[in-house]
């Protein structure tokens, strides 16, 4: 039997639609009320010989069946048939993604999009701005790849920190199905293993740590079976800044570079800092997109390389997107920044001058000792410095562990280049962010001699001094002002984050705010995260934090990096300011960020007016970050390829003379150095942020096509209409809010397999929201969230059932109304068109069309006028039945003869023809925007269509009629 694609046919006792394959002895079929992932690859020669035995195997032509004059009822019922239908099918829309997630995404979003249309294999850096959406652009480009089967196999790699946002995003936004490749879940996965498959050909959707994939035991058997794209997020923390073989950084590079051999392998980078100040590594976080772009110098493009790298590069500030599209006018939050700033207390005061002058003695001793050497000096007395201003938990804990025997320190010093030679000085936001307070011992080793018992003995005061202090904490001024800034925000009804950079830092301030807090707030959800905590137990507290309707969220930077908070949180408080400004634009961009539903975000900065570090970073250094953010919109990184931070705030330290006492001689200041190169960074970012925005991918045309998309697919509104309409028709009950929301109660009263998907946590009620960003009471559910799919499923094959007393949908109906003048039928087709494009796989796209005629099928309406009549139309009178039944016979005749015939023809056929040209030139429109090719690209669609259901309008003329 020959079939082709888009025609029905009957296979084990029911109906299919047959889908495009690319072999040819092999059928896919899709279930009438399915989709296409869901399609079932049938043997042409296996099915004819089992047929022989088991004649359902046979593949049998077939129609879509009609619908029958003893299943009748309202107008509603075939309204909500409708669009269950519209949610169902296969997305006829340009953007074919669109049809499949649960997002609506933002116009700016679509431009990464637009640009992986025109390449092949799709190679891009998307550097976005923090919080503008780059894992909804990303997911936009793979969700778009998997529905055009241009890939089968996808993995994402970040660091372990996002696995589980990333694969939340994926399930909830894309619904795409993956699984976790982690040391926690790889035996369980190999378990379920069939018998001779391996994992990474097993699953298709794959999240995994980097960290986990980069170990040669582990990346070897990943390589041997790569997927057909890869997404690698925080990609700035993939390349190496030196060539130190101890850098981490190179096995993640090494891994990746692998992956990007593949030269028909789907790569997308995404990075908000893709330039450290580290002009090599910014070239080979390029070369891995084209290894030929790693030999060009990107502040000396020519304009054919400048036009070759555009293809491949997308990057915006805020400013860039409100200013290109006016629909991002507004989108994100206002930031707004307050300081709030402490006195030392008399016994921290003394505490702070007592670790000084031990930290300047130290200095002054190392000032004979070799460069490498002396620099760790300065660092380690830094480091104590900062440990003991923090907290005197800190401070005591680095205290403490200074006291090592020598005997357990190692006598080797790493080389400057290593990472670990900065310990919790530069803070590479490269890197995994450390929160524990260093063990100093090797620092402070002056040549192999360890430190002479008179600075022992100091030690061991400052020990006694920071143990009184942290056992009484009224006397800790820092965090008596932190109380009073959070006791501000939580009555201003915020929910702040507390930033802290050592662990007992974070530990202290937790539990000694909650008690106090509590006492005020008593429905306030405190929860401390840090690196100690297992990633999943992160996740878990974050999750419990959300069932508060108030929140306080303590954190070190474990969770600065990537992590979506904006849900939950509106405001940060910096306990710990950092000495890197990019750690502080990481930190508040977890709250400022796409998604936040308050229209600002409060941050407050703390720091103490006598605390000499603090004084230094905020002069130096955030005050310039500022200025560059206010000109450009964006954070431009600290230099950081020399080391120089550090140094520098040494040098500003411990220089200046404090009271009476002298300045140490530690040679030139540099500051001016480091900001010059500074300036010079920020003007090559704002010349490279301008050529690469994507200027010429116009707002209109894909404003214009986004708007094309909801009127097929259905927008929020639709989703929520159709909620509220299915839900009170099945027997739940439904609350609407001010807030657009829906309260859904009765849930037991829903089928089983609508049940299957509610929440696990309540399923006696439940808060809906269906735009984004939303209010944190509610779960956001969107066009194609398990609840919503579930809903139009069960619905769309309630009516092919035979019919009961309780008819919640139906295929027909009959309403007498006042908005006709003679008896009107309408009818709701559900279109076919065979989408061919060249070098691509063909694409089945599905349409329900709307249209009207009168009762002999003479006179048309058109689309329009067919769509309003039947959204207005409402029973004012009622009809027997037998007169209902007579109506519909006379109505189906016209309508069936047309639908047998073996070619197009009547107005039904002029209707698919004119929405063939309409989708054919909107997928041309896009390919244009695009720069994509079109010569090729044909749609043809498929006859006949699916009547999924008739209506028939009778004329009601009040009581003299």
């Amino acid at each position: 039997m020959s079939v082709q694609p888009g025609s029905v046919v009957r296979f084990r006792h029911r109906e299919w639609v047959v889908l495009p394959s690319a072999d040819s002895e092999v059928v896919l079929l899709r279930p009438l009320t399915a989709s296409s992932d869901e399609a079932l690859p049938v043997h042409r020669q296996l099915a004819e010989l089992l047929a022989y035995s088991l004649p359902s195997e046979r593949l049998e032509p077939a129609s879509f069946p009609l619908p029958q004059p003893d299943h009748i009822a309202d107008a509603e019922a075939v309204r909500l048939l409708g669009q269950a239908a519209r949610l169902l099918r296969e997305g006829a829309a340009p953007f074919r993604s669109l049809g499949r997630i649960s997002v609506r995404p933002r116009p700016y979003q679509l431009v990464p999009l637009l640009m992986a249309l025109r390449l092949d294999p799709v190679r891009l850096l998307i550097a976005d701005d923090v919080g503008v959406g780059k894992t909804i652009e990303a997911g936009l480009i793979a969700r778009e790849l998997w529905d055009s089967y241009a890939i089968r196999r996808l993995v994402v790699l970040c660091p372990p920190t996002l696995i589980e946002q990333w694969a939340t995003e994926l399930r909830e936004k894309f619904h795409l199905e993956p699984v976790i490749v982690a040391p926690s879940t790889l035996a369980a996965l190999e378990r379920a293993l069939p018998p001779g498959r391996s994992l990474y050909r097993h699953y298709p959707v794959i999240v995994a740590s980097i960290d986990f994939l980069k170990l040669p035991r582990n990346r070897e058997p990943f390589l041997a079976e790569p997927p057909d794209l890869v997404i690698v997020d925080e990609a700035h923390g993939v390349v190496p800044a030196s060539s130190a073989e101890r850098d981490p950084r190179h096995l993640r590079y090494e891994l990746v570079k692998r992956l990007a051999h593949g030269q028909q392998r789907h790569l997308i980078l995404l990075t908000a800092t893709p330039h450290s100040g580290v002009q090599r590594a910014f070239q080979r976080l390029l070369g891995l997109l084209d290894p030929a772009f790693e030999q060009w110098e990107p502040d000396q493009l020519t304009r054919e390389q400048r036009e070759r790298l555009a293809r491949h590069l997308v990057q915006r500030t805020r400013a860039d997107i409100s200013h290109q599209w006016p629909e991002a006018k507004g989108l994100y939050p206002e930031r707004v920044v307050e300081e709030r700033t402490y006195t030392l207390s008399p016994s921290y005061r003394q505490l702070f001058e007592a670790t000084f002058d031990l930290c300047k003695q130290l200095i002054e001793l190392s000032r004979e000792l070799p460069e490498r050497e002396q620099r760790f000096q300065w660092w380690g007395a830094l480091t104590l410095l900062r440990c003991v201003m923090s907290s005197p938990r800190a401070g005591l804990t680095a205290l403490e562990r200074r006291e090592i025997s020598h005997d357990e320190i190692e006598p080797a010093i790493p080389p400057i280049e290593d990472e670990a030679a900065t310990p919790n000085g530069l803070e590479p936001t490269e890197t995994k962010p450390s929160d524990e307070v260093p063990t100093l011992s090797r620092t402070w080793e002056t040549g192999r001699s360890p430190i002479p018992e008179f600075m022992q003995r100091r030690l061991r005061a400052l020990v006694s001094q920071a143990k009184v202090l942290a056992s009484n904490p009224t006397h800790d001024t820092k965090l008596q002002e932190c109380l009073s800034a959070i006791r501000q925000l939580l009555r201003q009804g915020l929910n702040p984050i507390i930033w802290c950079f050592f662990v007992d830092t974070a530990e202290y301030v937790a539990e000694l705010l909650c008690p106090t807090l509590h006492a005020e707030f008593p429905d306030l959800g405190i929860a401390c995260i840090t690196g100690r905590l297992g990633d999943e137990e992160r996740h878990e507290r974050v999750r419990q934090l959300a069932q508060y309707p108030q929140r306080v969220l303590v954190a070190t930077d474990c969770l600065s990096e990537g992590v979506n908070l904006q849900e939950l949180f509106d405001a940060v408080l910096h306990y710990d300011l950092p000495w890197n400004p990019n750690r502080l634009e990481q930190r508040e961009g977890r709250v400022d960020r796409f998604g936040q539903p308050s229209p600002r975000v409060t941050v407050v900065r703390l720091y103490g007016r006598d605390n000499p570090v603090d004084a230094e970073v905020i002069a130096v250094l955030i005050e310039k970050a500022d200025q560059i953010r206010r000109q450009l919109g964006t954070n431009v990184p600290v230099p950081e390829d020399e080391g120089w931070l550090a140094e520098l705030l040494v040098h500003r330290i411990f220089e200046r003379p404090r009271q009476a006492q002298l300045a140490l001689p530690l040679g030139p200041d540099r500051t001016e150095e480091l900001l010059k190169r500074w300036d010079e960074d920020a003007e090559r970012e704002r010349v490279r942020r301008t050529r690469f925005a994507q200027h010429q991918l116009k707002a209109e045309a894909v404003m214009e096509e986004l708007a094309a998309c909801d009127s097929v697919l259905g927008d929020e509104t639709t989703v929520r209409e159709f909620v509220a309409a299915a839900v009170q028709r099945l027997g739940g009950q439904v609350q609407p809010a001010p807030d657009q929301t829906l309260s859904l109660r009765a849930l037991a009263e829903l089928p089983e397999a609508v049940r299957l998907t509610l929440p696990r946590h309540n399923r006696e009620s439940w808060q809906l929201a269906f735009t984004y960003p939303h209010p944190a009471s509610a779960e956001w559910v969107g066009r194609n969230h398990p609840f919503v799919t579930a809903l139009a499923r069960h619905l769309f094959e309630l009516a092919f059932e035979p019919p009961d007393t309780t008819t919640v949908v139906a295929r027909l109906g009959v309403v007498r109304t006042s908005l006709v003048r003679e008896v009107t039928i309408l009818l709701l087709l559900r279109a076919r068109f065979l989408l061919r494009r060249p070098g691509r796989p063909d694409l089945i796209l599905e349409d329900v069309l709307t249209t009207g005629c009168d009762l002999f099928a003479e006179r048309w309406l058109n689309p329009d006028q067919a769509r309003a009549l039947l959204d207005q139309a409402r029973p004012e009178a009622d009809i027997p039945p037998s007169e209902r039944r007579e109506l519909l016979t006379l109505a189906l005749e016209p309508v069936a003869e047309l639908l047998r015939q073996a070619e197009p023809a009547g107005p039904l056929a002029g209707l698919l023809t004119a929405r063939t040209n309409e989708l054919l030139q909107a997928h041309r429109r896009v390919h244009e925007a695009a720069g994509a090719p079109r010569r090729g690209l044909t749609i043809q669609p498929h006859w006949p269509p699916d009547l999924i259901a008739l209506l028939v309008l009778q004329p009601h003329l009040g009581q003299s009629g």
